[in-house]
């Protein structure tokens, strides 16, 4: 896939719904879609690969690991029909970033404000395990959202795999690469490309169930990034000095 400026949102969104790139991620998303699990038997399940979702326009870019079987998969929209999805859009909606705290299925409602989220696999893996060729088909998508979102500030980098995805992309655009290791909490100013990378546990129910990552936990990096949109508001007259650098 070609990476273009003059892409728009819709085109993007059809072109990875209509992915096949990668053969092994394919047969497991049909064979998924086709079935099922028990408690969602009378599920049509979306089967196909997932674009982002929430505001084009957003300052916050939000990026994931992929899309759950029985989640996203099986909805069709990030994050959305698991436990990941309810501690993600509760503690969005506490910030004032999601108009309601749930994400149940497309078409509840739920809007995103000033927060867009997409993933570095866009089909559910195996084991939740995209391969190292996988990931690297599908992100030429966020080269494309990176491009189409030309407000972004912050990108939030939810697990190492996402944290790696990342740094891969800045790495194929040229730009430096981040001199951070993974840590919940971190954050730091780049010096090109989106200012300000932020890193948090993934909000799988493996962290947030054993405690490695709770509300509090999540709600202090999300409080953090939320202080350093404002303050880049505020110095965007004054030449767009922001923070040097932050530790969550």
């Amino acid at each position: 896939m070609r990476i273009m400026s003059s892409w728009t949102w819709p085109r993007l969104e059809e072109t990875i719904i209509g992915c096949r790139l990668c053969p092994r991620l394919v047969a497991y998303r049909e064979e998924v879609a086709q079935k099922k699990v028990r408690r969602f038997q009378d599920w049509e399940y979306w089967g196909k690969p997932l674009p982002g979702f929430g505001d084009p326009n957003a300052r916050l870019w939000i990026l994931g690991l992929a899309p759950a079987a029985h989640g996203g998969l099986r909805t069709g929209r990030m994050f959305t029909g698991d436990a990941s999805g309810d501690f993600l859009f509760s503690a969005l909606h506490e910030m004032g970033w999601a108009s309601q705290p749930e994400s149940r299925e497309r078409g509840d409602g739920l809007t995103l404000t000033d927060v867009y989220i997409s993933a570095s696999a866009r089909c559910a893996p195996p084991k939740n395990k995209p391969l190292p060729q996988e990931l690297k088909n599908c992100r030429p998508y966020l080269h494309t959202e990176e491009g189409l979102l030309g407000r972004a500030k912050a990108v939030l980098c939810l697990g190492r795999i996402a944290f790696d995805s990342y740094r891969q992309l800045r790495k194929e655009r040229g730009l430096s690469d981040p001199n951070m290791a993974f840590s919940h909490g971190a954050i730091q100013r780049l010096e090109d490309g989106i200012p300000y990378l932020a890193l948090s546990y993934h909000p799988s129910q493996q962290n947030t169930q054993t405690g490695r990552l709770t509300r509090e936990m999540f709600l202090s990096v999300l409080k953090d990034i939320k202080t350093i949109l404002e303050e880049e508001g505020e110095d965007a007259g004054e030449g767009g000095k922001g923070l040097a650098s932050h530790q969550g």
